[in-house]
């Protein structure tokens, strides 16, 4: 394995990166959203993805969205056992193929597991919405900067 260098190129790509992880952070703090963290956990997810954010950015929504519908309805009517966290899964997967939404799989999966997963006080639905106002930022701070903030090739 060769070892990376450091280069103009690298410290750009960090800077940005760190930029989308600040920003999501404090507009989610801003927000007074309860678990902020996740906002620059989605961004350097985006930011850090192989694929360009740009190309399934919608789908990368409509993944969180699906999965904080799937796993509010779920939670509000079952209780937290480990079968109904399968059944819920494997829904949340046959729905996106169905609806087409290939890159959205992941996100649908992460969310419905924040929500189902996690013991919340809350109502399931108003968790359901905090995450995906947390993640969703993420994403969109992190589509936002990959698109006005081009890394230039000096490699």
């Amino acid at each position: 394995m060769t070892p990376s260098k450091l280069t103009l190129g690298t410290l750009f790509h960090a800077a940005r990166t760190t930029t989308a992880a600040v920003v999501s952070l404090l507009l989610a703090r801003m927000l007074k959203l309860p678990e902020s963290y996740w906002a620059p956990i989605s961004a350097i997810v985006i930011i850090e993805s192989t694929v360009h954010p740009k190309k399934v950015a919608w789908q990368r929504f409509a993944g969180t969205a699906l999965g904080a519908v799937i796993a509010a309805l779920v939670a509000s009517y079952f209780p937290s056992q480990i079968v109904v966290y399968a059944v819920a899964m494997f829904l949340v997967s046959v729905l996106c193929a169905v609806l087409r939404f290939r890159g959205a799989y992941r996100f649908a999966a992460i969310t419905l597991s924040i929500i189902l997963l996690i013991p919340h006080p809350r109502s399931p639905w108003i968790v359901a919405s905090h995450r995906f106002v947390e993640v969703s930022l993420g994403i969109a701070v992190a589509l936002a900067l990959a698109l006005l903030w081009t890394i230039p090739d000096l490699a």
